[in-house]
């Protein structure tokens, strides 16, 4: 298995938003009445003999992706190891995919080869992102702090 198929993704509307809604909210009072559990045991509803027992962060995460789910919203869940492809890496940033390569090129964001195709991993990626938006706040403020000057 290639690490790019690694990456796991629910399109918008492909889960019940009313079933997911329901789950999120069974979750939500377990966890709240259980604030310090590490573990979560799944049981069926009716015959709670064979339990499934889940770390607390794996529910928590499942949370999260059943309320987006709620909400109608897609979801794509990346390990933080994986390599994305340039297409992949320009749809999480919502820019072309000529723009990340250009990223690419200028060393702005490191990937390896393989063959002709380039491959980013998804902390290089995500690295980049954070120090992106710390530059666009920082400039921002800097507009900001500006216009109070000159009175604008």
């Amino acid at each position: 298995m290639g690490v790019t198929s690694a990456v796991k993704r629910t399109e918008p509307g492909a889960i019940d938003a009313e079933v997911a809604a329901r789950a999120l909210r069974r979750i939500k009072d377990y966890l709240m009445r259980h604030p310090d559990a590490e573990t979560i045991p799944a049981t069926r509803e009716i015959d709670s003999t064979d339990a499934l027992v889940l770390p607390r962060e794996a529910v928590s995460l499942l949370a999260f992706i059943l309320a987006q789910a709620a909400d109608g919203r897609g979801v794509t869940v990346v390990p933080s190891h994986a390599e994305l492809t340039t297409q992949q890496a320009a749809d999480m940033l919502n820019v072309s995919r000529p723009y990340v390569v250009g990223l690419l090129e200028t060393g702005d964001i490191p990937f390896r080869l393989v063959g002709r195709h380039r491959r980013i991993r998804f902390d290089d990626l995500k690295l980049y992102q954070r120090q992106h938006e710390a530059k666009s706040r920082a400039a921002a403020d800097e507009l900001t702090t500006l216009g109070q000057e000159l009175g604008i």
